[in-house]
């Protein structure tokens, strides 16, 4: 009862607006509104997480065991405009709610039960300047509180910084990445099953590179976790 006074008395010194619509948010929603979730596109991968095209682009690149998306990404759309908020205007709660909300949602079909760690993908310390946080870390806070994962960021690092490869064909993405990431705790993380949080996969290069330099400690095995997948 306590934390619900608490939410309805923010709420109404500092009404919260769904970042979709504008609309002013309920207590009980975290991150954007009922209606706006319902017409999200949704890719419904965790209902076969094994098996679709996600988990299709790293299939023989890594030891994937299971890979999921919640929404469709598509450009100039409400999906792109939640995630260009959450990456530039300063949203670092937004990141955590919906890392929770999608969490719950995938929770649904036991996507966590073998998953020993939560890994957020990462960023340089330039880029988390810039930006004030790393937003996969904060969805992967949002998916810790959700399921009770621990979360290993200090175990990988990433070393460069690479070109924006929002406009980058795949070909170019793949070299844009490679060599960027460095293991920095393969004792931490050999023998486990790890989860990679992503905001967004398109080609898969980011994730791939991230992954497979996770697999150089021994017996790792890798699933995958983001918020928007490109669709084709």
């Amino acid at each position: 009862m306590k934390t619900n006074f608490l939410t309805d008395l923010f709420d109404l010194i500092s009404p919260r607006s769904c970042p979709i619509c504008g609309e002013r948010l309920t207590a009980s929603e975290s991150a954007i509104c009922g209606i706006c979730h319902l017409r999200m596109p949704l890719t419904n991968f965790a209902n076969n997480p094994y098996d679709n095209p996600m988990a299709r682009l790293f299939w023989g690149q890594f030891p994937i065991q299971k890979a999921a998306a919640y929404f469709y990404y598509l450009p100039q759309s409400d999906t792109s405009r939640l995630i260009y908020d959450m990456k530039y205007h300063h949203q670092p709660d937004l990141c955590e709610n919906m890392g929770c909300l999608v969490a719950k949602e995938v929770d649904r079909h036991h996507f966590f039960d073998d998953i020993d760690a939560v890994v957020p993908m990462p960023v340089t310390r330039q880029r988390q300047r810039q930006r004030g946080y790393n937003q996969s870390m904060e969805i992967a806070r949002g998916i810790s509180d959700a399921v009770s994962l621990p979360i290993f960021h200090k175990v990988i690092k990433r070393i460069h910084f690479d070109t924006s490869q929002t406009k980058m064909k795949g070909w170019e993405r793949l070299e844009n990445v490679e060599n960027v990431f460095q293991l920095t705790a393969p004792e931490t993380v050999k023998n486990k099953h790890l989860l990679l949080v992503d905001d967004i996969v398109t080609t898969g290069a980011t994730v791939r590179a991230c992954a497979q330099e996770l697999c150089k400690a021994d017996n790792v095995q890798i699933s995958i976790l983001s918020l928007g997948f490109t669709k084709k």
